[in-house]
């Protein structure tokens, strides 16, 4: 009897979907610092992140002893305003830099 309930309890609700936040998808416009590596076409927050990040990964900035931290060039300096900074700080950055 017991285990007829917990069946019709696990059946009853079923799962949501979720829906994308509409604030990461609004297109943002890249300050010229930023469109020196991303481009200057608006695009979504999550866009620049990955686009950073092919960058990043293209031009071997992550640091090899620990990837967690990231070793700025000229451009990314100017965004970054420091010569090295950890992936979890970088969104942060970026958001200085798009209106």
């Amino acid at each position: 009897m017991a285990t007829a309930k917990k069946a019709t309890t696990a059946t009853a609700a079923p799962a949501k979907k979720r829906t994308p936040n509409a604030a990461f998808m609004k297109p943002l416009t890249p300050s010229p610092a930023l469109a020196a590596v991303v481009g200057s076409e608006p695009l979504p927050r999550t866009e620049i992140i990955s686009k950073l990040w092919v960058y990043i990964k293209a031009h071997k900035l992550q640091d090899a002893a620990n990837k967690r931290m990231i070793n700025a060039d000229a451009k990314l300096k100017e965004v970054f305003g420091k010569p090295q900074v950890s992936m979890f700080e970088m969104a942060g950055l970026i958001g200085k830099h798009v209106k």
